[in-house]
């Protein structure tokens, strides 16, 4: 019994190792991470750009994918223009990234009022609309929350608000909470640029 015993220990402590050093050639992030990271949940929406939308599409590039509107008052401007700030500073890498903005208004959000919406922080941002149900399919792979809200003879839709790092062969690395700064992001961008 003794010697299962310690066979068993060294087992599970090469295991452990094991685990550590794969970790270990994994580079930090500043965003939440996915551990261990997992396929990317895949879509296939309308694009703003026109055609479909696909993550493959992007397949060699890090992908930042956030949820949102064009008629958001505060949170979806602030992380769009964050967003932009992030992709000028990232230089001649910024042509390894593409911002993806779905949509959880499809009521307004028109593939045409997306593209105009996107392209005032950047023209490389690609949104994406759909049905209702296309929409609701993606918030439930990804886990967002959205509501929508009355007000007054309108309405508009609570949200979650998380950025969803992708990196280049498709895996969900990452999720960017709310209010990080550009440098965040063009930190996570760059280290897994560098795998």
């Amino acid at each position: 019994m003794p010697a299962m015993k310690h066979r068993v220990a060294g087992s599970l402590l090469a295991l452990l190792f094991a685990m550590v050093a794969v970790a270990a050639d994994r580079p930090t992030l500043k965003a939440g991470v996915f551990e261990p990271p997992r396929a990317a949940p895949e879509l296939s929406l309308e694009a703003s750009s026109g055609g479909k939308l696909s993550l493959a599409n992007y397949r060699g590039k890090v992908i930042l994918m956030g949820f949102g509107f064009t008629s958001c008052p505060e949170v979806c401007p602030t992380t769009l223009a964050t967003l932009a700030q992030a992709r000028k500073r990232l230089g001649p890498q910024a042509d390894q990234l593409q911002v993806v903005y779905v949509t959880v208004d499809p009521e307004r959000d028109s593939a045409e009022r997306m593209r105009a919406y996107l392209g005032g922080f950047d023209p490389s941002f690609v949104g994406g609309t759909g049905t209702p149900a296309q929409l609701a399919a993606v918030r439930n792979n990804y886990g967002v929350m959205a509501e929508r809200k009355s007000l007054g003879n309108s309405y508009t839709v609570a949200h979650s608000s998380s950025v969803y790092l992708i990196d280049q062969k498709g895996l969900l690395r990452g999720m960017m909470p709310y209010g990080r700064l550009p440098d965040d992001f063009v930190h996570d961008v760059r280290a897994l640029l560098s795998e």
